[in-house]
């Protein structure tokens, strides 16, 4: 168990939208992609946060939907970033052609992935929402709730006209609800899919259970899944 808090400095904080930001900052630990960090904000305490690049340098992706977040959009290179981790399991990494599908933020823990074997399904609520456009478009199919992208409608609007024979794994991310939908369009098919959950998170080394799910610890257990 690691509870050594540790800081790199940012090298780069890159907005990717109004209120989403990347992170990109030094330091030499080894992940995989679908691990997480425990990112101490001062005044405002730890919250996990999937690695946006697992390789050199790291990054992480937050959108500013609370305090915590807010304050760490706004760090500026050479700022200190305090974490601890990486934990977690990770994705299976496959040679072959892979399937990410994605809604809102949840793409950030799938970013490492994204290679000119992957074809993207990405669920938006509106097309100003998009993060890391100038990787996805071109390869990513949009669904968006008002119509401003892609196809106007939800994941499964996108995933009906999809060959899923055609992939060798199939990565999920996003809102349980979503991600609930996808489990039950997927369940009677032949693929390999792995679904990664989001809790939050105390000590993400099993001891406070406060990421419990049906008695499943997300932090040592997951957070990635199969089907």
């Amino acid at each position: 168990m690691c509870f050594k808090m540790r800081y790199s400095y940012i090298i780069e904080n890159v907005m990717e939208n109004e209120n989403t930001h990347t992170i990109f900052f030094d330091a030499d630990f080894n992940a995989l992609p679908g691990q997480f960090i425990m990112v101490w904000v001062p005044g405002y305490g730890e919250i996990p946060l999937s690695l946006s690049c697992t390789g050199k340098p790291k990054a992480i992706t937050i959108k500013a939907y609370n305090e915590p977040g807010m304050k760490l959009i706004n760090y500026k290179k050479g700022d200190k970033l305090f974490y601890r981790g990486p934990y977690g399991n990770h994705f299976s990494l496959v040679d072959g052609k892979k399937l990410i599908i994605a809604a809102g933020s949840g793409i950030a823990s799938m970013h490492p992935l994204i290679d000119d074997n992957s074809i993207i399904i990405e669920s938006l609520k509106r097309a100003s929402d998009i993060i890391f456009e100038k990787e996805l478009k071109g390869r990513a199919i949009f669904t968006t709730d008002d119509g401003t992208l892609g196809i106007k409608g939800h994941v499964i609007d996108a995933l009906k006209n999809v060959n899923l024979n055609d992939f060798d794994m199939i990565y999920v991310c996003g809102p349980e609800l979503m991600m609930k939908s996808v489990f039950d369009f997927l369940k009677d098919k032949n693929v390999r899919a792995e679904f990664s959950l989001e809790r939050e998170m105390k000590c993400a080394v099993g001891i406070c259970d406060s990421c419990s799910v049906s008695g499943i610890q997300l932090c040592t257990e997951g957070p990635v899944f199969t089907n």
